[in-house]
């Protein structure tokens, strides 16, 4: 039995890192599938029950990083102090060296220049030259690698100059130090860093929030004292009271009392929910109004808030198909970048201006800084993470990134009729009984039988006959027949009660109530018909109207592009009219719960991608089968656990926003990897020299000279500030996801 895993992992920097500890988690025997984000600094892995988590780690510290189970940021934490320290060191220095380098002339400056840049170089700079000696252990290379070899060149070659000042220096030509470069390079990438790190935790704010919500104590009733104790020793069955403007602590059943209580948090709903006892409150909701009791059933990892918080954590983990072509890149982009910096330095050495072999030096610097691939590595998954996290927000739980993606890509959508389009509540509108037959004593036949299924209509029939004070009794050999109705000795007579499916099955004929039976249909009602010894003797109508939003749902998808097909059990004429009420065109009516699946996956063999929308236990398979499932929330544990996509508000308006925000996603994606990609093809070539075509004789822009000197090679520096913005943009840009207005039907 396959289980997972999250580790939360330091030290990481790119794609290139990502790829290493990924290869070393597969490396351990039973890991089955691995995932690492490097925005969140989680890895996901999927292994056997008998993987050692100690193995694990182990292995993530043979890729050069650290690691910890679960989601402690403790680790992150201390490490974004020091980075920030560093950082600002850095900057101090690098600063100092420039005013002097600049503006300070005197003999032996070069030393203090040096006296400077050293620290910067090895205590600053220590995390890069750590992560490339991890890399080379590992026998790739990384972003650090880049950091590193850039850096000591420019500081070793400056040093050598101080040393050996003939070495590279002629009569008529000398060069200087370049520890202005290296310091400065350093700082910049150190700051990019930190940016970068601010960012990602705006990105992450969603789950912190959900996490801040939890309660830390409740006020438990025991042997009728109250006691305040610690959320995480309350038990099930504990009975708990809330007072006006607390915190439920867990979730449960209220046994006493009524009030509001606030769960937009969990839900995005705004408005205040009225709760009466036997109504089920959420943990970490606000009580606003009144006092009451309730029951403690669902604690500890069993939570709403706690599976709301596993599924956002997931979700934000997760790799999303997009992704592959940008992992793909990574595997091999520092290796070709070395290539080209080696390259940059041998052609500008032989073919450059002099002093040539300074040229050739800064010019495989500028390619080797501004190449680092971080901006590729960040691109999807920082998207991703507050893409998902802006979701949990407004009560769309998202299983995972692939999800989010195919959301942008769908052009069918099929809704489930009862419970999704409708308010799934339905009520008996009329009794058509044979022969004038007590139509109350009817009734009671038929609840006796309805009162163990757990089908809508057969409550509301149930309901119908408790109100009326109908007598209800009892019954034998109970058998639910899916998709069609009940079956059961009652007073030894053997009585149905379903649709004309489960009538023509049993060979049954609706005789003298079929005309009436069709026009009840053609009403938009919903017939169930009760049969005694094979004879017809009642039909019972019940009427299920659409949810308020259902219409406005429908011309929203119709303005977005989509097909919209209503699939449903419910005979042909029901179905009908409650499409046409609703603007729906295609309906597909009278289908059995085990074949919705086989009609998704005709839809799909047709090459449409199909998004199925349902609420209860029959509609898990076609929720499976669709590209995308997509569950309301207020359905069955099991259609929520199938859905790929949970609208926690019950309310079908979240299947709109759910496709707005999976597009807009998207779209956010598709730019950070553009960036990423052009970034780096436009601007190494840059870096490489390739604007000395158009200045070749010393006629670069003035204004223009501290970026390209005379003959337009980039200055290593600059090279630094660019690849440090690429990161930042990115992270920046996803962030733009965090402004996402879900829209409302009444706007």
């Amino acid at each position: 039995m396959s289980e997972k895993t999250i580790l939360k992992i330091n030290g990481m920097h790119c794609a290139a890192c990502v790829g290493r500890t990924e290869k070393a988690l597969q490396s351990v025997p039973g890991v089955e599938n691995v995932y690492v984000n490097l925005a969140s600094e989680k890895a996901t892995i999927t292994h056997q029950s008998g993987v050692n988590l100690q193995d694990l780690i182990r292995a993530v510290e043979s890729a050069g990083f650290a690691a910890v189970a679960g989601n402690n940021t403790a680790i992150t934490k201390t490490n974004d102090s020091v980075a920030k320290t560093r950082f600002i060191f850095a900057a101090i220095l690098a600063a100092i060296i420039m005013i002097i380098h600049f503006l300070v002339h005197f003999d032996g400056v070069e030393y203090l220049l040096w006296i400077l840049a050293t620290p910067v170089q090895f205590w600053a700079g220590a995390g890069f030259y750590k992560g490339a000696w991890n890399a080379l252990k590992n026998k790739t290379a990384d972003m650090n690698t880049l950091i590193v070899i850039g850096t000591s060149a420019a500081y070793f070659y400056s040093m050598t100059i101080i040393l050996f000042p003939n070495l590279f220096s002629t009569s008529e030509l000398s060069t200087g130090v370049y520890f202005d470069t290296s310091a400065m390079i350093i700082a910049l990438v150190l700051l990019g860093k930190y940016l970068e790190a601010r960012a990602k935790k705006q990105a992450s704010q969603a789950i912190r929030k959900l996490i801040d919500l939890s309660p830390k104590n409740a006020s438990v009733i025991r042997r009728g004292i109250e006691v305040t104790i610690p959320v995480s020793d309350v038990v099930k069955g504990d009975v708990i009271l809330v007072r006006p403007g607390e915190k439920i602590p867990v979730d449960g059943i209220i046994v006493k009392g009524y009030s509001s209580v606030d769960e937009s948090m969990l839900t995005g709903e705004s408005l205040p929910v009225e709760k009466t006892p036997g109504d089920e409150v959420i943990g970490a909701s606000i009580n606003k109004t009144g006092s009451f009791t309730f029951e403690a059933t669902r604690i500890g990892k069993e939570s709403l808030l706690s599976q709301i918080i596993r599924l956002v954590d997931e979700a934000q983990g997760s790799r999303a198909p997009v992704q592959r072509l940008a992992d793909a890149v990574s595997g091999v982009f520092v290796p070709v970048v070395v290539i080209i910096a080696v390259f940059t330095f041998i052609l500008w050495y032989f073919l450059g201006p002099e002093p040539s072999i300074t040229y050739a030096f800064l010019n495989s610097i500028a390619v080797l800084v501004i190449a680092c691939p971080c901006a590729l590595g960040l691109a999807t998954p920082t998207a991703i993470m507050v893409g998902t996290g802006v979701g949990a927000e407004n009560g769309i739980l998202i299983r995972d990134a692939e999800a989010l993606e195919t959301c942008a890509r769908l052009n069918t959508v099929v809704i489930d009729k009862t419970g999704t389009m409708t308010t799934g509540v339905p009520e008996v509108t009329d009794i058509m009984a044979v022969n004038d037959a007590e139509s109350n004593t009817l009734l009671g036949i038929a609840a006796s039988i309805e009162k163990y299924s757990e089908h809508p209509l057969a409550k509301a029939l149930v309901e119908h006959a408790k109100a009326l004070n109908t007598s209800i009794g009892e019954v034998e050999k109970f058998a639910s027949i899916s998709g069609m109705g009940v079956k059961a000795s009652y007073q030894n007579k053997t009585v149905v009660v379903g649709n004309e499916a489960l009538l023509d099955k049993l060979s049954i004929p609706l005789g003298e109530l079929k005309k009436t039976a069709k026009e009840l249909q053609k009403q938009g009602k919903t017939i169930m018909i009760l049969a005694v010894e094979k004879q017809v003797v009642a039909i019972f109508a019940l009427a299920d109207t659409l949810k308020p939003e259902s219409r406005w749902v429908v011309k929203k998808l119709k303005s977005m592009n989509m097909d919209i097909i209503m699939l449903t059990g419910d005979n042909p004429e029901t179905a009908r009219a409650i499409a046409d009420d609703a603007g729906i065109k295609h309906v597909i009516a009278g289908v059995l719960p085990q074949d919705k699946a086989k009609v998704i996956k005709d839809l799909q063999a047709d090459g449409k991608i199909v998004a199925m929308v349902g609420d209860g236990i029959n509609d898990a398979p076609a929720l499976a089968q669709a590209n995308i499932g997509i569950a309301i929330g207020t359905g069955s544990d099991i259609a929520i656990e199938t859905g790929d996509i949970t609208l926690m508000r019950g309310n079908l308006g979240g299947l709109v926003n759910a496709i707005r925000l999976g597009r807009q996603t998207m779209r956010v994606i598709k730019q950070n990897l553009f960036w990423a990609f052009a970034y780096n093809s436009l601007l190494i070539p840059v870096a490489a020299g390739i604007l000395f075509v158009f200045y070749n004789s010393g006629n670069a822009p003035q204004h223009l000279s501290f970026i390209f000197g005379e003959y337009g090679f980039l200055n290593p520096i600059m090279a630094a500030a660019a690849m440090a913005l690429s990161s930042v943009t990115v992270v920046t840009n996803s962030l733009r996801l965090r402004r996402f207005k879900r829209e409302l039907p009444h706007q």
